[in-house]
């Protein structure tokens, strides 16, 4: 099977030289010439060609020009730009801009200008198989990733259930009656359960959609609060609202955010304490909300304090499965907010974190 010629657009202002490069090259390219801009434009908008040719210096538009004002509307067509004259100013800017992949001085060689044209095209196919390979990638992620979902999402509901059942095996006190049959299932079911809704949050996030809304801080803070408190971990929450305006953001990401963040103050907290606190305090202004969440726990080591942000990162002592952090950030990139941390061994964590206001 014999591949289509090349596709080659020439522009010039120079008859003589459309016609010369017409019989030098006709055999070995498809050719389409133009005399001005326009006239290449109008081409462009019927016809797919590969490689664009134009001279630098035509009275009405330049090459550099030309190049630059079809970069949007066609970015896949490789340029070389033909000068008869030298201009670093015009062919610096070209450059800069990406808008040429080489230039060859007038009167042109044939050779070089064939060799050019054989190059640019490779360039060419480079560019299209390249763009072709992502959207594979992209498309094959997607797929990955709505698997990963639904496999997640019919993993959980029998899992609540034997959640369920455990709970009905305490209510009708045969909790203790097998062992630590029940305390094993109850233990693994819950784990399992953590593990199945990080990686639902990590799907979720993951996801370009936005939802905005309105955000009262004071409810959302004590609806996760009695989410993520045990009942048999004695934690003092010390909350600090201050909001007078109001506030819009990503519903869904600013309750990943609090949620994962307040959880790890909870869970991190030192087991023979006698005072267990966790510090919540929140300034809501016209621009941002601050946010400050402070535990007296376990503390970071320093060496761990720049890798706690990367996905699947565990320390020795990390009870989680290494993605609630990790979520974090990139729920904070995807709604443009920061996150800072300090910490200290044996004394507490404080994560500061900045949501811009998106009213």
């Amino acid at each position: 099977m014999t591949s289509s010629p090349v596709k080659v657009l020439y522009i010039d202002d120079e008859e003589n030289n459309l016609l010369a490069f017409k019989a030098s090259f006709r055999r070995q390219y498809e050719i389409y010439t133009a005399i001005s801009a326009a006239e290449g434009l109008k081409i462009l908008q019927n016809i797919s060609v590969e490689v664009i040719i134009a001279d630098q210096k035509m009275p009405e538009t330049t090459g550099v020009e030309f190049f630059k004002s079809i970069s949007r509307n066609y970015p896949d067509p490789i340029r070389i730009l033909l000068t008869g004259y030298t201009d670093i100013t015009a062919l610096a800017d070209a450059i800069n801009h990406g808008d040429i992949y080489r230039y060859i001085t007038k009167p042109w060689n044939d050779l070089e200008l064939h060799n050019s044209i054989k190059n640019a095209h490779d360039a060419y196919k480079a560019k299209i198989d390249l763009r072709n390979k992502v959207r594979e990638l992209e498309k094959t992620n997607d797929e990955l990733n709505r698997f990963i979902y639904s496999i997640s999402h019919e993993l959980r509901a029998p899992l609540v259930s034997v959640i369920g059942i455990v709970n009905l095996v305490k209510m009708e006190g045969l909790f203790n009656s097998s062992g630590e049959y029940w305390e094993l299932i109850e233990s693994c079911s819950v784990k399992l359960d953590y593990y199945i809704q990080k990686t639902l949050q990590y799907y979720k996030n993951n996801k370009n959609l936005s939802d905005k809304a309105e955000i009262n801080f004071p409810k959302l803070v004590d609806e996760i609060i009695l989410e993520y408190s045990p009942n048999d971990l004695d934690t003092k929450f010390n909350v600090s609202i201050n909001q007078t305006e109001p506030f819009y953001g990503d519903t869904f990401r600013i309750e990943v955010i609090l949620g994962n963040l307040i959880s790890n103050a909870i869970k991190y907290q030192k087991e023979e304490a006698v005072t267990k606190l966790v510090d919540i305090s929140i300034h809501v202004s016209m621009i941002s909300a601050e946010i400050i969440i402070k535990d007296n726990g376990l503390g970071i080591l320093n060496e761990h304090l720049d890798k706690i942000f990367t996905q699947f990162f565990k320390a020795k002592n990390n009870k989680g499965s290494g993605l609630g952090l990790f979520i974090v950030k990139e729920a904070l990139n995807k709604i443009g907010g920061t996150i800072s941390v300090s910490s200290a061994v044996n004394q507490g964590t404080t994560f500061k974190i900045n949501i811009p206001n998106a009213s």
